[in-house]
């Protein structure tokens, strides 16, 4: 298993990456947003070397560990993203989840738990991305009703006109997408949407997402064609005008 250590403070990288590789990991370790980028790059298009955990401080310099978490989520959506910061304020956690990060640790840490957590977000990553490998294949471009989404450039285009989108809300739609017609439980959309995070959600946040994706998408939000309410269940997605 190969770690990305992405941290600035120069005598925690080097205690990281001693820890980690005495628990038998390889690890690669970068001081700034473009190195990790393009560590993480160059390893993701030689697939037997692929980065498979990255570990990533938000206060950098240049680059924010912000963007760095929405980079890497453009070019792997299932690639663990621990980040292990000083910030403790709800709102850059909420913020690091929206970027599409996993799990949130702040400094100081404890090793034990750091060492549990990694390893638990590799076991995830083991079970999970066989199962994404056999999902349903979608193009870059998808298009339904008056709507396309464009997967790459987490935008969509609503009558000609252009919306962006968060990490969540294009992986909450494009979850919506994959399993076009199926009726999906709040729980199911949790686990499988928000993964580790959904430790720090409820399915209350499920229904906020899915009010902000139908003010996007649907015509008119208060009585949607597209994402459509299956009562005492959950919820349903329908490519074309049909109320459930």
């Amino acid at each position: 298993m190969k770690l990305l250590v992405v941290e600035d403070e120069k005598a925690l990288a080097q205690g990281l990456k001693f820890n980690f590789e005495q628990e038998g990991y390889t690890v690669l370790t970068a001081e700034d947003g473009p190195t990790a980028l393009n560590y993480f790059q160059e390893c993701y298009e030689s697939d037997k070397e692929s980065v498979d955990l990255v570990v990533l401080d938000l206060m950098l310099p240049g680059m924010s560990g912000y963007e760095i978490a929405k980079e890497i989520r453009r070019i792997d959506e299932v690639v663990p993203i621990l980040v292990l910061s000083a910030r403790e304020l709800s709102e850059d956690k909420a913020y690091a989840f929206d970027c599409g990060t996993d799990q949130y640790m702040t400094k100081p840490f404890a090793l034990p738990e750091l060492l549990s957590r990694v390893k638990n977000l590799l076991k995830r990553k083991s079970l999970v991305k066989p199962a994404l490998s056999q999902s349903r294949k979608l193009p870059a471009l998808y298009e339904f009703g008056n709507v396309i989404v464009d997967f790459e450039s987490f935008e969509i285009e609503v009558d000609g006109e252009r919306k962006s989108l968060t990490n969540l809300e294009l992986r909450l739609l494009k979850y919506f997408i994959e399993h076009e017609g199926m009726v999906l439980t709040r729980s199911q959309i949790l686990e499988d949407v928000w993964g580790e995070q959904s430790a720090f959600v409820t399915t209350r946040t499920i229904d906020n997402f899915v009010l902000r994706l139908r003010k996007l998408v649907e015509a008119n939000p208060a009585e949607p064609v597209h994402i459509v309410s299956v009562r005492g269940a959950g919820y349903r997605f329908m490519p074309e005008d049909v109320v459930d």
